[in-house]
């Protein structure tokens, strides 16, 4: 929003959260702006994403001022990634998200998948160490190329990222559709885990020929509550 609608839009915002949950992207932590949109949301908002964020310090100012609200952070710079881990320990951080964007322009890097690989990488193994969420994908900013939107997103998906930002709502219904597990990787689960349980726990090999051990089993078990969490239908 321009300055000048700032104001204008709080208001908005905060109105709208009276009746619908949402998650609330705020402006950078420690500025004035962020300390005036944590005022009018940080009581109403489902989450708050923080821009920016390139230290656990950043992600604590928020916390300070919206308490018990859970919080994105969103890393956009080089000093973010070298940061994630300890920004992903912060209590109350539910995930790490990519801005691809503003990160590439940092980093002064090409916008394809392979150039921010060690990124995307670092902020999955970040996440995972901490114990939170997996995390977000930066938004697909061409707006009429489906393609390279399902590409980049099933690309993020094979390295362990739970989701992908949006730009405008046509892209939902492609970022639904690969971030959902498909009917034969509920169906795989199923068996998989039917299977473990037969045999105690012991491992053991699949008719299909696949090894199945505890490790293949608790990703089983994943696949299955991330369906049971999504919307059906």
């Amino acid at each position: 929003m321009p300055p000048e609608a700032k104001e204008a839009a709080r208001r908005l915002v905060a109105d709208t959260l009276a009746e619908h949950i949402a998650w609330v992207r705020v402006n950078a932590a420690r500025t004035a702006l962020c300390e005036a949109d944590l005022a009018a949301v940080a009581g109403a908002a489902y989450g708050i994403r923080i821009p920016k964020v390139e230290s656990a310090d950043d992600v604590a100012w928020v916390a300070e001022r919206a308490p018990g609200t859970p919080s994105i952070s969103a890393i956009e710079s080089a000093r973010g990634v070298l940061a994630a881990a300890d920004i992903a320990a912060v209590p109350g951080v539910r995930h790490l998200a990519m801005g691809g964007v503003d990160l590439a322009r940092d980093l002064n890097a090409g916008s394809g998948n392979l150039q921010t690989l060690h990124v995307r990488s670092h902020l999955v193994v970040a996440s995972r160490a901490a114990g939170i969420g997996a995390p977000i994908d930066s938004v697909y900013p061409h707006l009429d190329d489906e393609a390279g939107l399902r590409e980049q997103a099933q690309f993020a998906r094979s390295l362990g990222f739970f989701g992908k930002s949006a730009i405008h709502p046509r892209q939902l219904s492609v970022l639904h559709e690969v971030f959902t597990p498909t009917a034969e990787q509920i169906t795989w689960a199923h068996e998989v885990l039917a299977a473990f349980k037969a045999a105690g726990g012991a491992a053991l090999q699949l008719p299909s020929g696949e090894f199945v051990d505890l490790p293949v089993a608790d990703r089983a078990h994943r696949v299955l509550a991330l369906a049971d969490s999504l919307p059906s239908g």
